[in-house]
This record gives structure tokens, C-alpha cells and sequence, in this order.
């Protein structure tokens, strides 16, 4: 009984997941400044991640929770590069 529940409970925060990512890249699309594009690609790259890890619960391997670690460790740089470059219009000093 509770093997089902948490199978259904998977399902749909993935589903919820993957409806976040598509606003998330519709926003990127249409961002009217860059700052909403740096910020949709924040929300992508974290709803990616939380799919990689509601993935791993659900099939039950461990390597998508190194994946999730790897596009968590990327996705912080890359949002500090970006932000660092819309301030100053440079990344490396």
C-alpha cells in the first residue's frame, strides 16, 4: 500500500516538475530583460535537478543522484558567471 502511494506521489512531482521546467524556459524565451533570463535558467537547471533526484527515488539508483550533484555544482557557477557579467560586463577580471 505504501510502495503505491509513493509510486503515485513520484509520478506527479514529476509531472509538476516538468511543468515547472517548461514555464521556466518559456520565461527564458520571452524574458524581457536579461536579468529574467538568468533567473529562468536558475529555476531550469534547479527543476532539473530535483527531476534527476525524484528520478533516482523512483527507479533506485544512486548515479542520478550524482547527476543531480554535478548540474547542482554547474549551475551555481554558471549563475554566478552570468550575474557577475550583467553587473560588470566582465566575468574574469
Amino acid at each position: 500500500m505504501s510502495e503505491t502511494i509513493l509510486t503515485v506521489v513520484l509520478g506527479l512531482s514529476q509531472l509538476c516538475l516538468i511543468a515547472a521546467m517548461l514555464l521556466a524556459a518559456m520565461r527564458l524565451l520571452r524574458g524581457p530583460r536579461a536579468q529574467d533570463r538568468v533567473l529562468s535558467l536558475d529555476a531550469l537547471y534547479v527543476c532539473g535537478m530535483l527531476l534527476l533526484v525524484v528520478t533516482g527515488m523512483r527507479v533506485g539508483s544512486a548515479y542520478l543522484f550524482e547527476g543531480a550533484l554535478v548540474i547542482g555544482a554547474f549551475g551555481f557557477v554558471s549563475t554566478v558567471a552570468l550575474s557577475k557579467f550583467l553587473l560588470r560586463g566582465e566575468v574574469i577580471e
